[in-house]
């Protein structure tokens, strides 16, 4: 339970961490929206808040990922083996050997001599 709360979290940062990357400019400038110059949304205001909330979201995904994968391992249960089916498996008795006659014998004998594919003359 707690496990998947976390993980709704988690998805929830990275949308959230995907959307201010992608509103920052790859110059460095941050939005780039124009205004008024004063406020907090100026150029230089949008570029240091994308900033830091990249860096917190950054920050929280990591931290969040490192207690996932603790939590994963904790509860994580031993391999069970399942021998329900090993009772169940009989092994069909093997046929009786038939004793080999003479005559079988030397056909035998000469089938082993013989090469499997005729060789060209």
């Amino acid at each position: 339970m707690l496990l998947s709360f976390l993980l709704i979290v988690q998805i929830i940062i990275a949308v959230s961490l995907i959307g201010t990357i992608l509103m920052q400019r790859s110059e460095g400038g941050g939005l780039g929206v124009g205004g008024s110059s004063s406020g907090f949304m100026t150029a230089r205001g949008a570029a240091d808040f994308l900033t830091r909330s990249t860096a917190i979201l950054g920050g929280l995904f990591i931290v969040l990922s490192i207690v996932m994968a603790a939590i994963a391992g904790v509860s994580r249960k031993p391999p069970t083996i399942d021998a329900s089916l090993a009772n169940t498996v009989q092994t069909a008795p093997a046929p009786p050997a038939q004793p080999v006659q003479p005559a079988q014998q030397q056909q035998q004998q000469q089938n082993d001599q013989q090469p499997a594919v005729p060789l060209a003359q």
